[in-house]
């Protein structure tokens, strides 16, 4: 029943999501209502169905052994409960901002933490669709969406925390390469990411521009 509703969101008309995919939406002037659309119900009702079934008859055993749950995240991937806000030029299904959050909802009534490695996807993701060429794009969130890999979002630092400002890693410019130095530590999914973005890339501090962008 889970494929087949994720099936049926997949399905549907561009014209239907053309609202919801964006980052930015406007309201229209008639009709507006506050409840859910039948779309994005279906969408809660299949997290809330997957947070059910799978995701709470194995959170106690994950919280006692630090097991990580590959097998789970697995099975949310192949619903399309994952990477959710990949484009569908890249592969994926395109959620907008408020979709993504009623996903994110549901799998963390499941379990926080579970929930916590599956959006460390989206950490990682952002940058790349704010900042990233058509290359890059292709290159990574594609990978995505075609099997089950994992992203790290590497930005907490010893003495930062998740400070941005105050991280100190720095990107120095030798010949024609960026040697990266400094220190990330607690990064989610860091053991088992498949790859990671590095916040040093896409932060500058306007002092030492000399030696090229630093965090």
């Amino acid at each position: 029943m889970l494929r087949s509703a994720v099936s049926t969101l997949r399905r549907l008309p561009t014209a239907q999501w053309t609202a919801t995919r964006s980052f930015s939406s406007s309201l229209a002037t008639q009709n507006v209502g506050f409840g859910l659309n039948q779309d994005q119900a279906a969408i809660q009702d299949l997290a809330r169905t997957f947070a059910e079934n799978e995701i709470i008859p194995v959170a106690a055993h994950h919280d006692r052994t630090g097991e990580y749950p590959t097998e789970l995240i697995r099975k949310a991937w192949e619903l399309g409960l994952v990477n959710t806000h990949v484009p569908e030029k890249y592969g994926g299904i395109g959620l907008g901002v408020f979709e993504g959050s009623l996903v994110s909802e549901e799998l963390a009534y499941g379990c926080s933490g579970i929930q916590t490695a599956i959006e460390a996807n989206g950490l990682a993701e952002a940058p790349l669709m704010v900042a990233a060429n058509d290359f890059q794009m292709k290159k990574y969130l594609g990978r995505m969406t075609e099997e089950p890999l994992m992203a790290a979002y590497c930005v907490t630092e010893p003495g930062a925390g998740s400070d941005v400002a105050g991280i100190q890693t720095k990107a120095v410019k030798k010949g024609d390469k960026w040697v990266i130095n400094g220190q990330k530590m607690w990064i989610t999914n860091g053991g088992k990411a498949n790859w990671g973005c590095r916040v040093e890339l896409f932060f500058f501090k306007a002092a030492d521009l000399e030696n090229g962008p630093c965090l």
